[in-house]
């Protein structure tokens, strides 16, 4: 599996606006670092969590394997918009709706199904995760817990105490949304 993110989460102006009042800064200077913070944050809060927070396009890369499910790999699954056949040489023919099945599950898991070969190797899955679809939809938690790693960061910044883990408290606030895989 290879995702890639074709459009990312979009951190509005009101989360800096809360990370900064959350550090006291009151000038425009640092808003290009701190928003990068807020994007760091929010990749940390899914590799912690095991589920992409803001939605965002992605794409997956799976084999085009016959006849069993193929899992996608991000979490949870809002909508699958597109499915594609990768031949060898790289282009793309799309597929027709009746040559899959899609199962979208209530824990956020989704999964494709083809009904006849592909007419390639692989195949791309295009499609939409993330627990809200923006910033205020966020469940406070999750909202909390990446401004607080944010703030942490910032703060910590020239410090040899900065970890690339959240601190306790953060972990605190994440861990009921956390999913585990057994493998």
């Amino acid at each position: 599996m290879k995702r890639a993110i074709v459009t990312p989460a979009t951190v509005p102006t009101t989360a800096l606006a809360e990370l900064k009042q959350w550090l006291g800064i009151t000038t425009t200077h640092d808003d290009a670092p701190l928003t990068a913070l807020l994007h760091g944050a929010l990749d940390m809060c899914e590799a912690f969590t095991g589920q992409m927070p803001l939605a965002a396009t992605c794409e997956e890369i799976l084999p085009a394997s016959g006849g069993g499910w193929l899992s996608l790999a991000t979490q949870p699954v809002r909508a699958i918009t597109t499915v594609q056949a990768v031949a060898t040489d790289a282009t793309r023919t799309s597929l027709p709706s009746d040559g899959f099945e899609l199962d979208l599950a209530a824990d956020g898991g989704g999964k494709l199904r083809l009904l006849r070969p592909a007419g390639g190797s692989r195949v791309a899955v295009r499609f939409t995760a993330g627990i809200a679809p923006d910033w205020t939809s966020l469940p406070p938690a999750l909202r909390q817990g990446i401004l607080r790693f944010s703030a942490y960061q910032h703060r910590e910044r020239d410090s040899d105490r900065a970890t690339a883990q959240p601190p306790a408290a953060i972990a605190a606030l994440w861990r009921p949304w956390r999913r585990m895989r057994l493998v």
